[in-house]
């Protein structure tokens, strides 16, 4: 199973830090925030990863490099230079798809950083690949930043009916088809794929272990404050 990283964004509520930086080499607990997530594919075994590029993509092809340091491949999706150049979720991950091969696949991004065991999507991918679903959802609880959530769960599939409301954690499984016939223009994953999940072709979980998504500099210093705490305490075995 390959995994597709999002990290072509400039990351707008990070500025200025994002300015001169790409938000996914901002630093937290020692190591940058795609770091994080290259050690928890790797942890799982899905070791052949994309990453799409723009906002200062050289840099994070410079620092990443072919992978080999942290135990991965890595092949990038290069949409441009600059901030203006990003595809968005939708756009990247169509221009994204001939590198990521004919099976379904993982697609996260560059700015998460969680527990969440990576290795639990195979036999979610394995449904896809059969035909029974088209995605899969990692749902999480509503982060101070968005109360309101996206969709709830029922059945074991995502709904925009009911309650309670989680929000969509940027962790979800795809099949190849869904994207065979979009274009790779600048277009957001949402509202397209609710188009999905109300056909009821769109399985979800939900995970209610640690979860971040890093969207300011007061998240990302409180979040490096929580991660040295622990590292320095060794008060949490996924923190190396």
């Amino acid at each position: 199973m390959r995994a597709l990283i999002l990290a072509a964004g400039r990351g707008e509520r990070m500025r200025p830090l994002s300015d001169a930086t790409p938000k996914p080499l901002l630093r937290a607990g020692g190591r940058s925030l795609i770091e994080w997530q290259l050690a928890a594919l790797a942890r799982a075994g899905i070791r052949d990863i994309v990453i799409n590029v723009a906002h200062l993509g050289g840099a994070l092809r410079r620092v990443l490099g072919n992978g080999a340091d942290h135990g991965v491949r890595i092949a990038y999706s290069v949409e441009g230079e600059h901030a203006e150049d990003a595809l968005e979720t939708r756009g990247g991950i169509a221009r994204a798809l001939p590198l990521l091969g004919e099976s379904p696949f993982v697609v996260t991004s560059g700015d998460v950083v969680t527990d969440f065991d990576y290795a639990a999507l195979r036999r979610r991918a394995e449904a896809i690949a059969g035909g029974a679903f088209d995605a899969h959802f990692v749902l999480v609880d509503n982060p101070p930043s968005h109360p309101a959530g996206d969709m709830a769960l029922a059945d074991g599939r995502a709904t925009r009916a009911g309650a309670p409301r989680l929000t969509y954690g940027n962790i979800g499984v795809f099949a190849p088809r869904l994207f065979a016939a979009v274009a790779a223009t600048r277009e957001r994953l949402f509202p397209w794929m609710y188009d999905v999940v109300d056909a009821g072709r769109v399985s979800a979980e939900h995970y209610a272990g640690r979860w971040f998504n890093v969207g300011t500099p007061a998240e990302l210093a409180a979040l490096d404050d929580r991660l040295n705490a622990e590292r320095l305490g060794h008060s949490d075995p996924a923190i190396r």
